[in-house]
C-alpha cells in the first residue's frame, strides 16, 4: 500500500505521478475490499467507481469544487482520496464514518444523499448558488444508469437544458462490459465535440448565418436538421441533445488519462455536459464481478471465497412475505406485484418467478409505482406494493391522492420500518407511523411476527380499501399459535391479562407492543414476573389504524402503569393518540411512552441504536421498574 500512503488529505492524489495511477487504482480497491470484508457495506458499486473517482480528484480542487454522488452508495473512493482512509475499519458502524457522503463528516462532501435521482436537481442548486455569488467553482454530479430512472432527473434536465454556464453531469453506466463503440471513432468525435475549436467554430458558423438576410435563418435551421437526423441513427446521448446539452460518450470509465482529458475539456465549456462512462460493477473482485447483485450491499465475508461469515440461517420477515404472497397469488389470479428496483430486497423477485406476467418492477421511480397500482386497482386488480419504509415516504402525495381519496384496495407491503441501521439517517424507517397515520381510509397493521404477518395478508385481501402492513428487517419474530393470528378489523390482540402470584402488592401494570416490539414487550413481562411475582397485562395493538381506542381507554382507566412500546418518532406516533385518549377518559394512571426520542439516527446496529433511544429491553425494563419501585 505504498501509493496509498501517501493519500493523506484532499487533493493528495495530484502529487502522484500519472504512471503509478492505475497502481493506486489496485490498491484502493484491495483497502475496499479488505474493509468491507470485515464491516460489510456497498461493495459492487464502489470497485466499479474507483478510476472513475479518481479522475474527477485529478480535475477538481477539495473542498471549493463541488462533487455530488446520486444515491452515494459508490462515494467509498471519494472518501478514502479526502483523508478518510484510516476510519474505515469502523465504516458504518456507530460512532464511525458514514457509507454515504455526509457534509457533517467533511467539507469534501458537498450534499447528503442516500436516495435515488437527486444528485442533479442538487448540482442545479449549487450551480444557481455559484451564478448569484459570482464564483468559478467546479460542480459535477455523478449518476447511476438505474437512478435515471427516477422522474427527478428529467424535471433537473429539463431546467439543465437553459443554462448557460458549466455543470457536469457524469453518467455511471455499469450495466454492462465497454462496448464496442469505445474505440477510435467514438473517442475522436468526443474530444471533438467537448473541444474549444470545435465550439468556437459551430458558433461562428451559426453567428454567421444568421446575420446572412432573409436565407440565413433558414440555412441554419436545415443543417441543423440534416446534423440531427444523421446524430439520431449513430449517437446514444441523442436525447440529451435535443434538450440543449451536450452528450459526451460512452468512454471507458476505467481509463483514467481518457477520463480526465474529456473532463478537462468539459469543464471549460460555458454549458451544461453529460460525460457518459461505462464501468464494470464489482471490478477487480472476480467474486463481486460475477455475482454484482448481491455484491451491492453485504455483511462481513471471506476474502478468499466472497462467502459470508454468518452461516446462521435466520427466517426473516420479507421470506415470510415472499412465501405467502406466492401462496396467495397461487389462489387469487387478481393479485399482482409491484417493486420499485427492488425485487430482491422485498422479496417480490420469488413471486416473479412464479408469476412473470403479473410482477412489475418500475424501476427507482417509487411515485409511479403507487399511481400505477391505483390504476391497477381500478381495473380490477389487487396491486400489493413491495416498497421500503424511506423509500415510500417519496411517494406521499400518491398514496393520498390516487390511492387513499379513492379508496382503492391497494395493499402496501412496508418492508424495513422500524429501526434500521448500518446504512443510517436516510434508510431508517422510523417515520412511517407518522407519515401513514394521516392517510384518510388506510388500515394500518403491524404484524409482531410470523404468523401474524400472513395473517394480515390474507386480511389485507378481504379489505375493501387500501391496507399498509409495516414490519421490520432482519429476524423474524416466531410468535406462538398461527391459530390465535384471527384478525377483527381494529381490534388488538390480549395476549394476557395481569396476574398476581405471591405478596406482591405493587402498581398494576399492562405493556402494549406495536409491531416487533412486541416481542421486546414479552421478555420484560417475564421479567417483571420472576422478580415480583406479578404478571403484567400484554396487549398486541396490531392496528395503527384504525386504532382500538375502547381497548386502550379500558386499559389507561384499569392499571397504575401502562407501557406502550414502538419504534417511530414521538411526532404522529401511535403513543401521542394513546396521551390523547388518556386525557379524553380522565384516566389517572402513569403512561409510560417508548419511542424513538431523536427525530434522525446515525448508522449503527439496530442493538446499539436501540440502547442509544432507550428501546433496548435492559433499558425499558429498568424504567418501569423504578416506577414499580422494584
Amino acid at each position: 500500500m505504498d501509493l496509498l500512503d501517501k493519500i493523506n488529505k484532499q487533493n493528495d492524489i495530484k502529487n502522484i505521478d500519472e504512471a503509478d495511477l492505475e497502481e493506486l487504482a489496485g490498491e484502493i480497491r484491495s483497502f475496499i475490499v479488505g474493509n468491507v470484508s470485515r464491516t460489510g457495506g456497498h461493495l459492487a458499486s464502489n470497485l466499479g467507481a474507483v478510476e472513475l473517482t479518481m479522475a474527477l480528484h485529478l480535475c477538481m480542487d477539495f473542498p471549493e469544487d463541488k462533487l455530488i454522488f446520486d444515491v452515494g452508495h459508490q462515494a467509498y473512493t471519494h472518501k478514502i482520496l479526502t483523508g478518510r482512509k484510516d476510519d474505515f475499519y469502523k465504516l458504518r458502524q456507530f460512532g464511525g464514518i458514514s457509507g454515504f457522503p455526509k457534509t457533517s463528516e467533511s467539507d469534501a462532501d458537498a450534499f447528503n444523499t442516500g436516495h435515488s435521482s437527486t444528485s442533479l436537481s442538487a448540482a442545479m442548486g449549487l450551480v444557481a448558488a455559484r451564478e448569484l455569488r459570482g464564483t468559478d467553482e467546479k460542480i459535477c454530479a455523478v449518476i447511476g444508469d438505474g437512478s435515471m430512472t427516477g422522474g427527478m432527473v428529467y424535471e433537473a434536465l429539463d431546467q439543465m437544458s437553459q443554462l448557460k454556464s458549466n455543470c457536469l453531469v457524469v453518467l455511471n453506466d455499469n450495466e454492462m462490459s465497454i462496448s464496442k463503440n469505445v474505440g477510435g471513432l467514438s473517442m475522436s468525435l468526443n474530444k471533438l465535440r467537448v473541444g474549444k475549436t470545435y465550439n468556437d467554430l459551430k458558433l461562428n458558423v451559426e453567428n454567421a448565418l444568421l446575420n446572412i438576410p432573409d436565407v440565413g435563418m433558414k440555412m441554419a435551421k436545415g443543417i441543423k436538421r440534416s446534423k440531427d437526423s444523421i446524430k439520431n441513427l449513430f449517437i446514444p446521448g441523442s436525447m440529451f441533445e435535443e434538450m440543449g446539452i451536450t452528450y459526451v460518450g460512452p468512454i471507458d470509465g476505467h481509463n483514467i488519462p481518457e477520463m480526465v482529458k474529456i473532463f478537462k475539456d468539459a469543464f471549460e465549456l460555458n454549458k451544461p455536459v453529460i460525460v457518459h462512462v461505462k464501468t464494470v460493477k464489482g471490478r477487480g473482485f472476480a467474486v463481486a464481478e460475477r455475482h454484482p447483485e448481491y455484491f451491492h450491499g453485504v455483511g462481513p465475508f471471506d476474502i478468499d471465497t466472497g462467502k459470508p461469515l454468518s452461516t446462521e440461517k435466520v427466517l426473516t420477515n420479507t421470506d415470510v412475505f415472499a412465501k405467502k404472497l406466492i401462496e396467495i397469488g397461487e389462489k387469487n389470479d387478481k393479485l399482482v406485484a409491484i417493486t420499485a428496483a427492488m425485487g430482491s430486497g422485498t422479496g417480490i423477485r420469488k413471486f416473479s418467478k412464479k408469476f412473470p406476467d403479473r410482477t412489475f418492477d418500475v424501476g427507482i421511480a417509487e411515485q409511479h409505482a403507487v399511481t400505477f397500482a391505483a390504476g391497477l386497482a381500478k381495473g380490477g386488480y389487487v396491486p400489493v406494493v413491495a416498497i421500503y419504509s424511506s423509500f415510500l415516504q417519496r411517494a406521499y402525495d400518491q398514496m393520498l391522492h390516487d390511492v387513499c381519496l379513492q379508496k382503492l384496495h391497494v395493499i402496501f407491503a412496508i418492508d424495513r420500518s422500524g429501526i434500521v441501521g448500518d446504512d443510517g439517517e436516510t434508510h431508517q424507517g422510523i417515520y412511517d407511523t407518522s407519515y401513514l397515520r394521516s392517510m384518510p381510509g388506510l388500515t394500518i397493521i403491524a404484524p409482531k411476527g410470523r404468523h401474524e404477518l400472513e395473517a394480515a395478508l390474507d386480511y389485507a385481501m378481504t379489505v375493501d380499501g387500501p391496507v399498509a402492513i409495516k414490519y421490520n428487517k432482519g429476524r423474524c419474530f416466531h410468535d406462538g399459535d398461527e391459530k390465535s393470528t384471527r384478525f377483527i378489523e381494529g381490534r388488538a390482540e390480549v395476549m394476557n391479562f395481569s396476574t398476581t402470584v405471591g405478596d406482591y402488592k405493587g402498581p398494576s401494570v399492562a405493556l402494549i407492543g406495536v409491531g416487533d416490539m412486541v416481542e421486546t414487550a414479552v421478555n420484560i413481562r417475564e421479567k417483571i414476573k420472576d422478580k415480583t411475582g406479578m404478571t403484567p397485562a400484554l396487549i398486541n395493538l396490531r392496528f395503527i389504524k384504525p386504532l382500538d381506542s375502547e381497548r386502550i381507554s379500558e386499559t389507561l382507566k384499569n392499571y397504575d402503569i401502562v407501557a406502550l412500546l414502538e419504534d417511530t418518532i414521538r411526532e404522529g406516533s401511535v403513543g401521542e393518540e394513546v396521551a390523547y385518549i388518556m386525557m379524553e377518559s380522565g384516566a389517572k394512571c402513569r403512561f409510560l411512552h417508548f419511542c424513538v426520542k431523536d427525530e434522525k439516527l446515525p448508522h449503527g446496529c439496530v442493538p446499539r441504536l436501540k440502547e442509544t433511544q432507550g428501546l433496548d429491553e435492559k433499558s425499558i425494563y429498568n424504567k418501569i421498574a423504578k416506577e414499580m419501585g422494584i
